[in-house]
């Protein structure tokens, strides 16, 4: 179901999907972003007048952190040791993160291409505490495109 012009959407799950394999328990999604470095023209006008001019320039790459409870699946861990032992042909995926709204439709796709994991982060291990355990994943992109 679309949203009607001028409301905003809500995010109810976040999912990951890498090599068809949809992760549908992100609870948090940071840092994703679409960036372009600026090129500063600087020039004089026939008439003398100093002039500055912005314009795009090359598209940077990205990093987005990826946060889930502790669960047994292990394809974040896998996924980071291919990376930290060099097999960078099996490691660089083209994947998605994928916003669901309440009923679990995706209501956007967020591409990226050449992605792969930089870092993983397990939550702090404390005796007798009642939170969640989490595991952050960092992952970091050539491009990302937005659908």
């Amino acid at each position: 179901m679309a949203l009607p012009d001028m409301d905003s959407s809500v995010g109810h799950s976040f999912g990951l999907e890498f090599d068809g394999v949809v992760i549908k328990q992100i609870n948090e999604v940071s840092g994703l972003k679409m960036e372009q470095d600026v090129i500063e023209l600087k020039q004089n006008t026939a008439d003398g007048k100093y002039v500055l001019k912005k314009l795009p320039g090359r598209p940077k790459a990205g990093e987005v952190t990826l946060t889930r409870g502790l669960t047994a699946d292990n394809s974040f861990e896998k996924w980071i040791k291919d990376s930290r032992f060099g097999k960078m042909g099996q490691v660089r995926k083209g994947g998605a993160i994928i916003v669901f709204d309440y009923e679990g439709r995706p209501i956007k796709r967020y591409t990226l291409v050449n992605a792969w994991p930089k870092s993983l982060e397990i939550g702090s291990l404390k005796a007798g505490d009642t939170n969640v355990l989490t595991e952050k994943i960092v992952i970091t992109y050539e491009q990302m495109d937005v659908s």
